[in-house]
């Protein structure tokens, strides 16, 4: 990965339709290099996928949670059926396996905090394998990116 490629790659965290000539003319390349760059970022992994950021309020999220968890046992099918349920369950954006005081870390959305109460019996309370959570309410988003220090 060479100088352009991180050019290319800042192009695309800060606006992902940018458009081949565009990204070309920023370069000072060829479109044809720029689409074999892009290419090759995509086959090789590091541009893992392209997406919209929606914004959570506008579509009814009003409260972020963000959970820690520590698990009853430290047995590998249970952790592993624990992972499993996080990464299926829609409400769970973001899932962090720790090291420290808790097993897990996740950030949580929901409509209100009924919508977020009816989560934690449905994920934590129904699950005899947590042994405890904790949670805190987001009260302001100062930063929120996906954007790396390219």
């Amino acid at each position: 990965m060479d100088i352009s490629d991180l050019k290319l790659l800042s192009l695309l965290q800060q606006n992902a339709k940018t458009s081949i000539q565009e990204m070309a003319a920023h370069i000072s390349a060829s479109t044809a290099s720029v689409q074999r760059r892009l290419k090759s970022l995509r086959e090789s992994g590091v541009i893992k996928k392209e997406a919209a950021i929606l914004d959570q309020k506008k579509l009814g999220f009003g409260i972020t949670a963000i959970v820690s968890v520590e698990l009853e046992r430290d047995r590998l099918d249970q952790i592993n059926a624990f992972k499993q349920k996080a990464k299926q369950d829609g409400q769970v954006t973001n899932f962090y396996c720790i090291a420290g005081d808790a097993d897990f870390v996740m950030i949580v959305v929901a409509k209100d905090i009924a919508d977020y109460e009816k989560f934690t019996h449905r994920f934590f309370f129904a699950d005899k394998n947590v042994r405890k959570f904790r949670t805190s309410i987001v009260v302001s988003t100062e930063k929120a990116t996906l954007d790396l220090p390219l």
